[in-house]
């Protein structure tokens, strides 16, 4: 099933096609997401507002949602990012999204804890994906940053989706069911040391 993430009607939808069919849910992992970056004084309303349609009240809505048929015990991971933890030139609109998805993950912990679900968000550092191929910008500038921000990484590397995933899978897991509203910075060191 498709659905888009800024859309709450997708999210209801989607909520709705898998109730219908008769199934709960123990896991989620909400990763959809925008990254659009822009220097301070050229950010227009509508790119606040489209970023914060997806990154933050897309998955909002999409827990509330799915609430009804997530099974006691159930986790929720939500997809953060150190940009929330550290200042970035031209990720201002992104890391505020970031911010208050962070934020979302611990209040909503509070709250959703009585029925037995967890909130928690990993937060990735530089992750070698299509999406840096996406960020409009011209092949040599991209690779400049790319290498710029490679050596802030400690590890001086970027990650990979399979070490991401690796953290959302624990998360997600009985292993982790101690755990609960926390932040899991998957970042080789970038924002730590």
């Amino acid at each position: 099933m498709r659905n888009d993430q800024g859309n709450v009607d997708d999210d209801k939808l989607l909520a709705a096609t898998l109730a219908s069919k008769g199934l709960s849910l123990d896991a989620v992992f909400i990763n959809a997401g925008v990254a659009k970056f822009a220097p301070f004084a050229d950010v227009v309303e509508t790119m606040w507002d489209d970023t914060f349609d997806v990154n933050v009240k897309g998955p909002y809505f999409l827990i509330q949602a799915l609430t009804p048929i997530l099974n006691k015990g159930a986790s929720v991971v939500l997809n953060g990012s150190i940009n929330a933890r550290i200042g970035m030139p031209t990720s201002s609109v992104y890391a505020a999204s970031k911010a208050a998805l962070i934020s979302l993950s611990k209040t909503l912990s509070s709250e959703l804890l009585a029925s037995g679900v967890r909130v928690n968000v990993v937060s990735p550092g530089p992750v070698a994906t299509p999406l840096y191929g996406r960020l409009g910008m011209p092949s040599q500038q991209l690779d400049e940053m790319a290498a710029a921000i490679q050596e802030q990484i400690p590890l001086k590397r970027f990650g990979t989706s399979e070490e991401v995933a690796s953290a959302v899978l624990y998360l997600a897991s009985a292993d982790a069911a101690f755990i609960v509203g926390t932040e899991l910075i998957v970042d080789g060191g970038m924002s730590q040391l």
